[in-house]
């Protein structure tokens, strides 16, 4: 998973307030029982101390949310009196609300899950319509019309000039397609797409897959979404599968809280593997990459006022800031990483 989208989150200052908001209405009553839900969690806020001016701003987005009716669940990180990120969810999330050093952000890269760059392109015999997704979920759509319009369809069997107008309507659909395809190619470099679903009249793709210039990227499929989600089950797979076999050599790869926050210290990381539930706690400081799992470390180190935070939300944080991924296991291990390299001082 890249996290650069959350680079914006981590240059605010916390501590940060940290709202998951089921706001699910299924009952004639549903309006009051989500606002009852949202009265709890900004109790649990109160609680904890969450300062004035960040807790208005989060109840202004929920509150907002709720008036609007855009979405079923939310997530809001906020600090010093403004919102940092937020995002509707795509199903009811787990409620939560935390106010800390750090944003609790680990349920909420779990449940939007790994996301790529695409395109869909859905062609027939008169051009085609190009949608680009981004790898942050944005998207956009271009239609493309087809220069030539006559003739489309071939004639029937048997017509003195079959032959003729047979080559002359497979010429005008080649001529689409290539038109289709400069704009398909053009939303992959712009985009970095990683895969290019083609969806659309059988005879049309084929000319259009002779133009396109990225066909080891292209699937044809009508299920975009399946796709998808086996191209995530396989990223995943080899980046596990990569981190076993370099754990096993005793290369590039280390297992354990205490190697992993050494990594993540020295920016070794290239991509970290984290457990979806973990209760461990690091010393953290204002640099991403201060982070101890033992106080004293931190002390010798020069760093002041040093704070306890989830592992978790440390080593998202110091990765982010190092530019390297993140895969979620829903299992063991609960700490490791693959290295961008090793050295002597790696720990195994």
């Amino acid at each position: 998973m890249d996290l650069s989208f959350l680079s914006s989150l981590y240059t605010r200052t916390g501590p940060f307030a940290s709202v998951y908001a089921d706001l699910t209405r299924t009952t004639e009553d549903a309006s009051k029982a989500a606002e009852l839900r949202w009265r709890a969690l900004r109790e649990r806020l109160e609680e904890q101390d969450c300062d004035p001016p960040t807790m208005r701003a989060v109840e202004d987005a929920v509150e907002e949310e709720l008036r609007e009716r855009r979405s079923e669940g939310l997530v809001v990180f906020a600090a010093g009196g403004e919102i940092a990120h937020l995002d509707r969810l795509p199903s009811t999330p787990a409620e939560h609300a935390e106010y800390a050093p750090l944003p609790h952000v680990l349920p909420y890269l779990v449940q939007r899950g790994e996301r790529f760059a695409y395109v869909v392109v859905t062609v027939d015999r008169r051009g085609g319509e190009v949608t680009c997704v981004t790898a942050s979920g944005e998207r956009s759509t271009v239609v493309v019309p087809g220069d030539e319009e006559y003739p489309i369809h071939k004639t029937k069997a048997g017509d003195w000039n079959q032959s003729r107008f047979q080559r002359a309507a497979e010429e005008v659909w080649k001529a689409n397609a290539k038109k289709v395809a400069r704009s398909v190619d053009r939303c992959v470099r712009q985009a970095g797409a990683e895969a290019i679903l083609v969806i659309g009249d059988p005879q049309v793709r084929g000319a259009l897959l002779e133009e396109i210039a990225d066909l080891d990227k292209v699937v044809e499929t009508a299920d975009p979404d399946g796709v998808m989600e086996l191209k995530t089950v396989e990223r995943v797979t080899a980046v596990t599968a990569r981190f076993e076999h370099e754990l096993a050599h005793g290369q590039r790869a280390v297992t354990g809280l205490l190697p992993t926050v050494e990594a993540v210290r020295r920016g070794q990381v290239e991509t970290l593997l984290l457990a979806e539930d973990s209760t461990d706690r690091l010393w953290v400081g204002a640099d991403p990459q201060s982070l101890a799992t033992d106080l004293n470390d931190l002390h010798r180190m020069g760093v002041p006022d040093p704070v306890e935070e989830r592992a978790d939300a440390a080593l998202i944080r110091a990765a982010a800031a190092t530019h390297a991924d993140l895969i979620v296991l829903p299992k063991d291990p609960p700490f490791g990483a693959v290295l961008r390299y090793a050295d002597e001082a790696t720990v195994h």
